[in-house]
């Protein structure tokens, strides 16, 4: 049978020095084609040829064949060495002692050999156990040559070495495949075929890997002190070990090992699979050892984070190596386990760290020592103590759990800080101490620390913790502020029970001057109070006292008889808007839409013209959607001319046009904050 003929690559060129007779004739031989059979020394060659030679006799010449002359020449011919098989292997020439073999093995099989005399010899078993002892002899030096890859560092040579190796892997491949595609009834294989190196390669890979990353588990001597050593366990030390070793390893495969094979190996993939799947399987063994809190954590910081984002996403790799291919390190269970050993340790030591911290702060709170001031306001640590605490907390989880749903557990630590939070100020709170001001000063700082802290991570905080913890704290805001605005309402009910009386809409008591007055005193009790906090104060008071303001206004059976009075009414109550609006405003709330309440029911009041009325009151709806009927009734109530049909007419518009007003509605609710059944009704 017949092979396809192989490709030799070009022999490396040696100088060599030719030794010339006198008369120079001997140089002949070395130009001659000789076969096999002719080849020998030079001798028997020049013997051979001899008698095919005719010298010419010179007149006074005497040759001296002892000691020939060399011919002077400026520049000696180079001339093509070819090396035999074993001065190949010697020289590291893998790729030409294995063409050597495969053109032996296509001759031993594929044809004939002829002598010098042309006679066929058919082949014997001595030329082919010469030949597979070879074939044996280049094997071993292409494991070698693998074996070796790591052995020292990456140089010219030992990475030429490897190339050749593995060029010469394919070669045989390619000859393997040859065999097994040749045609039905051919001559048999040779007992060697086939060699299967790309399968021998692989395996000898693995096994490589297997004692590399088994050395590195109890070697220290390539990882630095600082590293390694100050590692608190032999645990970590050995996952530190494996772990550095693994990256170094596959770092050096994709900066120069990769370079010497071809694409089909994937070589990149190859190394990166062997050496996760032995990684993985140690780390497992770890995992279901009973590791005691400090070494699970390093553990899951490797599994989740060292490994996939230092290592695998190196930009050296990038491109080369398929991460969705390799699978996790650990499986589902033993993670889930690891995981939640490391949430229950976390969660109980925020739990008794944030008890700690509370109860420092009560005693504080008890001793009847004030807040310090910071800055001239009242200041408590305990809500940064808490957040930092959270904050730290959460990030560690995001890194050893890989993920931010699962780290959103530790938040649930924070809810239940804050009802314990809640109730230990609302009982301090009841006690009246001389510190109390102070002390609630400080904590509504905390308060919207909390807050603010809820409201800027509200997207990443499951949806129930979210809901509990604003709920909690809208509780606590509630406890703080009212501890400051309940006095302040108490004493202005006084004032407040003389709006729209008759006093009121004669002009002959100042009455709102008196409220706005009273205010400002309390007020100028609140100066150590942070900014942040009086700004919530201040529109807490400005939205109870317009409230209180619309509820005295709607309550009242005051009926404006006529025209005038209406008129007379709408202004005041436009002054009084003006007054509220500019007093707060001022002092710095910001609930601006707030002065939008009083002008709209003052039109209500000034306009006579059912029509007119009928339009306001839809505006009115469309601003305020939370506005209801039975507050509308109780606003036309104050117009004595007003008809019950005109009353009937304007209900029947504003329920035709409501749905088409209320969706552009942009106010926060208010009138839903009036109490419903305190309006006088207008008889239909």
């Amino acid at each position: 049978m017949k092979f396809s003929a192989l490709h030799i690559l070009p022999r490396r060129p040696r100088k060599i020095k030719e030794e010339m007779g006198a008369v120079g004739h001997d140089s002949v031989a070395a130009t001659v084609n000789l076969s096999p059979a002719m080849e020998g020394s030079p001798k028997t060659v020049h013997e051979r040829f001899r008698h095919k030679l005719k010298m010419p006799k010179i007149l006074g010449f005497v040759p001296s064949p002892r000691s020939p002359k060399p011919i002077a020449e400026s520049n000696p011919p180079q001339t093509e060495v070819i090396m035999d098989f074993m001065e190949n292997l010697k020289e590291n020439r893998l790729v030409e002692a294995c063409q050597q073999l495969l053109l032996r093995e296509d001759k031993l099989f594929g044809q004939e050999t002829m002598t010098v005399e042309g006679l066929g010899q058919v082949c014997n078993e001595d030329d082919k156990d010469t030949l597979q002892k070879d074939y044996e002899t280049l094997l071993l030096h292409l494991w070698m040559a693998v074996h070796t890859t790591f052995s020292s560092t990456p140089s010219g040579e030992h990475l030429e070495i490897l190339r050749s190796a593995v060029e010469t892997i394919t070669l045989l491949e390619e000859k393997d495949q040859q065999w097994e595609g040749r045609p039905e009834g051919s001559s048999e294989a040779p007992v060697w075929r086939p060699h299967q190196c790309r399968l021998t390669h692989d395996t000898l890979l693995e096994k490589m890997v297997e004692s590399r990353m088994r050395n590195a588990a109890v070697e220290e001597d390539n990882i630095s002190v600082s590293s390694v050593d100050s590692l608190s366990t032999s645990m970590k030390r050995e996952v530190c070990r494996m772990g550095k070793h693994l990256k170094e390893t596959i770092l050096r495969v994709a900066r120069d090992i990769r370079d010497c094979y071809p694409p089909d190996f994937d070589v990149c993939n190859l190394y990166v699979r062997l050496y996760h799947q032995k990684f993985s399987a140690r780390l497992t063994e770890l995992a279901r050892s009973g590791l005691d809190v400090d070494d699970c954590n390093y553990l899951l910081c490797w599994v989740n984070n060292y490994y996939p984002n230092d290592i695998l996403k190196h930009k050296d790799l990038e491109g080369h190596i398929n991460m969705e291919s390799l699978g996790a390190l650990l499986s589902e269970k033993d993670l889930t386990t690891l995981e939640e050993q490391y949430l229950l340790q976390k969660e109980s030591k925020l739990r008794t760290w944030f008890s700690n911290a509370l109860s420092k702060e009560e005693e504080g709170w008890l001793s009847g020592k004030s807040p310090e001031l910071i800055d001239g306001y009242c200041f408590c640590p305990l809500a940064i103590d808490i957040i930092q605490a959270v904050d730290g907390a959460m990030r560690e989880a995001r890194i050893l759990l890989g993920s931010e749903a699962k780290a959103q557990r530790i938040l649930r630590q924070l809810d239940s800080f804050l009802i314990s939070y809640k109730r230990s100020l609302e009982e301090f709170v009841k006690g009246r101490r001389e510190n109390t001001q102070a002390v609630v000063k400080a904590n509504l700082v905390n308060i919207e620390q909390f807050r603010d802290f809820i409201v800027r991570r509200e997207e990443s905080i499951p949806e129930e913790t979210k809901t509990s913890c604003m709920s909690t704290l809208a509780d606590l805001r509630d406890c703080g502020y009212g501890y400051f605005t309940g006095p302040i309402h108490e004493e202005l009910r006084v004032q407040y029970h003389r709006l729209w009386t008759q006093a009121w809409f004669t002009g002959g008591q100042m009455v709102l001057d008196e409220v706005l007055g009273t205010l400002d005193r309390h007020m100028q009790q609140l100066t150590d109070l942070k900014p942040i906090c009086m700004e919530e104060l201040l529109g807490r008071l400005h939205m109870e006292m317009m409230v209180e303001y619309v509820k005295r206004m709607m309550k009242r059976k005051m009926r404006l008889k006529n025209k005038e009075q209406q008129e007379a009414a709408a202004k005041l109550l436009a002054e009084d808007s003006s007054k509220l609006s500019t007093y707060f405003t001022e002092a710095g709330s910001k609930i601006s839409w707030l002065s939008e309440v009083l002008p709209k029911m003052a039109e209500v009041v000034r306009l006579q013209d059912p029509g007119s009325i009928q339009l306001e009151i839809v505006t009115l709806a469309r601003d305020f959607p939370d506005l209801s009927w039975r507050q509308i009734s109780a606003l036309l109530s104050l117009k004595a001319n007003l008809s019950t049909a005109d009353v009937r007419g304007i209900k029947e518009s504003l329920e035709v046009n409501r749905p088409t007003v209320t969706s552009s509605n942009i106010n926060p609710p208010f009138f839903s904050k009036i109490p419903a059944g305190t309006f006088w009704h207008m008889p239909s």
